[in-house]
């Protein structure tokens, strides 16, 4: 028996024919006839040909068993299903988007020799709003092991039922697997991480499943959206602005001690630990950006080499070869973490986004967890548990394309993932 019974069809009445052919040749075998296919095939239907494409439905087979049942988008991509151990019924797991047309297939055998299959088109009901997801970190990179997933919504999600909606349809799996959860951060974005960092050399994937699924009122999951990226050496280096050296490890281990400046009284470093977010080669800085008059005494207008970005208000760990001297001695800058330019170009090369930097022991504030980049190891685990609005914790697993696991995929670059129960 066929067994790739994997679609829905909701949009089937009783007045179809099922055109069943039997074999020729012998006194024994049937001969072809046309069976009426309300005979041997039961569904589950909706009002006419527009079905709600967030209802999940049955096939029966009143006599004999279904062969195949397979419903295409206009996209080419299968909607999922599974066909009962004993071939007589079949039920939807997969999803249907909205306002979309699709071509269902049916085949039955009738249990006497005979076999035959339907075609049918029908279309789904177009949602008056559709809610589709957009990842970080994009698709393919390599990034440092302090880097979460993060999602934006395209439009708000503020009922804690529908939000439990959309947090079951995220789906993440990696290899290693971790134990992590999904954050809140806002009506439109969620972040998630593991309870501890990603481990090295991890492949990581999630995806946004609830295309045609009912989200709240009249909004539907829109598109399917995925990334993948895997993560590098573990990276993390360790300021302390009372000694003004920076530790750096490389998988727990050091493996360099730099001579740093951190922010002068007024102007301290943010204490807590960030996330590289960019690398360039030469930023020019200006103190007008940050509000510091020109031509008072701390204004500054300058390029600046090798700089790493830490935070979205312009916090860098770059080279700073006007305070060489105070490096290790004294904290002389502006917020930013200075050091030698054979130090700093040492930094550039080695950090990636995603590497982690701490700073301890400043007399500036802590870092913002969310908003002026990524705080967000700075939430402890029973803080971050109570941000998911389905209030559990999310076991990875192993990712999908042969990566340690299976799951169903679709024709994308990464695949969709499975969701766990």
């Amino acid at each position: 028996m066929n067994t790739r019974l994997r679609s829905w069809a909701p949009w089937l009445g009783g007045a179809l024919v099922l055109v069943l052919s039997g074999c020729s040749g012998g006194s024994d075998q049937p001969q072809e006839h046309a069976v009426d296919a309300a005979s041997l095939v039961k569904l589950s239907t909706a009002a006419g040909q527009t079905v709600d494409p967030s209802t999940p439905l049955t096939v029966t087979a009143v006599k004999g068993t279904l062969t195949d049942v397979t419903i295409r988008g206009a996209d080419g991509r299968q909607v999922a299903g599974k066909l009962a151990p004993d071939g007589r019924s079949w039920h939807s797991t997969g999803t249907l988007a909205a306002g979309a047309a699709y071509q269902a297939q049916i085949s039955a055998d009738d249990g006497s020799g005979g076999r035959g299959t339907v075609t049918e088109q029908f279309h789904t009901k177009a949602a008056a709003h559709l809610l589709t997801a957009t990842f970080t970190p994009q698709q393919g990179g390599s990034y440092g092991v302090g880097e979460p997933i993060t999602v934006t919504l395209s439009q708000p999600v503020k009922d804690p039922a529908a939000r439990a909606v959309v947090e079951r349809g995220l789906v993440v799996r990696s290899s290693p697997s971790v134990t992590g959860a999904w954050y809140w951060v806002d009506d439109t974005t969620l972040h998630f991480r593991p309870q501890g960092y990603w481990p090295a050399h991890a492949t990581v994937q999630a995806a946004f499943q609830l295309q045609g699924v009912k989200v709240q009122g009249d909004t539907y999951g829109g598109a399917l959206s995925a990334t993948a990226f895997t993560t590098r050496d573990k990276w993390y280096a360790l300021t302390d602005a009372r000694s003004d050296y920076m530790t750096v490890y490389r998988n727990d281990k050091v493996v360099r001690r730099i001579p740093v400046t951190t922010g002068k009284p007024g102007f301290s470093t943010r204490n807590g630990i960030k996330v590289v977010l960019e690398q360039q080669s030469t930023v020019f800085m200006d103190s007008r950006t940050v509000g510091i008059a020109a031509g008072s005494s701390n204004s500054y207008a300058l390029n600046v080499r090798w700089a790493s970005r830490v935070t979205w208000s312009g916090e860098y760990v770059h080279a700073a070869p006007w305070s060489v001297g105070s490096q290790g001695v004294a904290n002389v800058s502006h917020g930013c973490t200075g050091m030698s330019t054979e130090n700093a170009r040492w930094f550039y090369d080695t950090f990636r986004p995603g590497d982690l930097v701490e700073v301890v022991h400043s007399l500036g504030h802590e870092m913002e967890r969310f908003g002026n980049g990524y705080g967000d190891w700075n939430v402890s685990w029973a803080d971050w548990e109570k941000g998911s609005a389905l209030h559990r914790t999310v076991t990875t697993g192993a990712p999908v394309n042969g990566v340690g696991g299976t799951a169903d995929t679709t024709a994308t670059a990464v695949g969709y993932l499975r969701p766990s129960v």
